[in-house]
């Protein structure tokens, strides 16, 4: 989608006047907005939204409001979309930055999914493989997973999902991210030699041959998170060597080396709860997005909080949401202008909606 420029109206404010100007247009708006802020974001957006959270629980803090005529999303496309597919008809969702995407969403498209199920359901019956998708995806691939009888997952039910999935010894197609996939089918007892393959979109059948995928119980998508990837096991020897009693804690959307070299591993609020439960005095090195290791550094200063990546490594694209754009859609809003509305079209905010809740009933 295309996001226009900025006029000068704007972008030439400093970051204190834009500041007042977000102020004075939140107390005008009042209880006609919701401003919702992923974890992932700047400190500098993060100050001014109602809520905070991941992408699932941000989006259902939304359906929750139903009284709130506008959701202020900051955070990545497929979030808001998640977020229109739960909230009623009454309700508008608005991304501020339409150019705030996900790399690792766009990584499994839905060409390439429904031409990798023909592939699959061509060797094996349709009803014994089970589409997954995780929700950082685009609500097609989630309409898609509902009309085939999947299911979404996020990384904190992923297991509960996966294992609903495999029951009765079915096999399981998980997209688009290879790691979180293939370090919970691990922690199940799958083994990445055998039981687990990766599925190549670009490739006639994933490149994989007949006798892969015959032993194979989890397909894999090729796809993975740009930040994520950056940590390494290495950094996890260094922080060790030079942190005595210090404790690794990292994202499953690392790769399987680092999630087995690490102490913990588990979902942006699972590693928020770890370490804001530990005790006072703990060492911490975390492997996740920088904003959000360094917000948990200034909130809690009686812990040694650090990043393992020694270079800064934001989401890119979640940085988009500068504040200028939420500036620019809250002056809109109080104008009676709604810019960058996202719109989930039917049927596919019916079937996403199916996968939604399907998850809900299985976690």
């Amino acid at each position: 989608m295309y996001q226009q420029s900025l006029s000068s109206e704007y972008t030439d404010l400093s970051l204190e006047e834009t500041g007042e100007r977000i102020a004075s247009l939140k107390q005008r708006l009042g209880d006609k907005i919701i401003i919702l802020g992923h974890h992932y974001q700047r400190d500098e957006i993060i100050q001014w939204a109602d809520y905070r959270g991941d992408s699932f629980l941000l989006s259902r803090i939304a359906a929750q409001h139903g009284e709130a005529p506008f959701i202020v999303f900051c955070g990545v496309h497929f979030m808001a979309e998640s977020a229109d597919i739960l909230t009623n008809d009454n309700q508008t969702v608005i991304l501020p930055n339409l150019s705030a995407g996900c790399s690792m969403a766009d990584m499994a498209s839905i060409r390439q999914v429904e031409r990798c199920w023909r592939d699959l359901i061509s060797v094996f019956p349709e009803d014994q493989i089970v589409p997954i998708t995780y929700v950082n995806s685009a609500a097609t691939l989630k309409a898609f997973v509902g009309a085939h009888g999947g299911s979404c997952c996020t990384s904190s039910n992923a297991r509960k999902v996966m294992e609903w999935a495999l029951q009765g010894g079915k096999r399981l197609l998980f997209f688009p991210d290879q790691h979180l996939g293939g370090n919970t089918a691990m922690q199940m007892g799958y083994d990445p030699d055998t039981d687990m393959v990766l599925w190549d979109p670009a490739k006639p059948f994933g490149g994989l041959s007949q006798d892969q995928m015959e032993h194979a119980q989890v397909f894999l998508w090729k796809g993975f998170c740009s930040v994520h990837e950056r940590f390494t096991v290495e950094q996890i020897t260094k922080a060790r060597a030079e942190n005595s009693g210090i404790k690794v804690i990292v994202h499953p959307e690392c790769t399987m080396d680092v999630v087995k070299a690490a102490d913990l591993n588990g979902s942006t609020e699972y590693i928020i709860k770890q370490v804001s439960q530990s005790p006072a005095g703990t060492s911490w090195a975390i492997g996740t997005e920088v904003n959000l290791v360094h917000r948990l550094k200034n909130e809690m200063p009686d812990k040694t909080i650090f990043c393992l990546d020694p270079i800064v490594c934001p989401c890119s694209t979640m940085y988009r949401i500068h504040p200028h754009y939420l500036l620019w859609v809250l002056d809109s809003l109080a104008k009676g202008d709604v810019v960058n509305r996202i719109v989930v079209e039917e049927p596919v905010k019916r079937d996403a909606r199916i996968s939604l809740e399907r998850m809900l009933e299985i976690s």
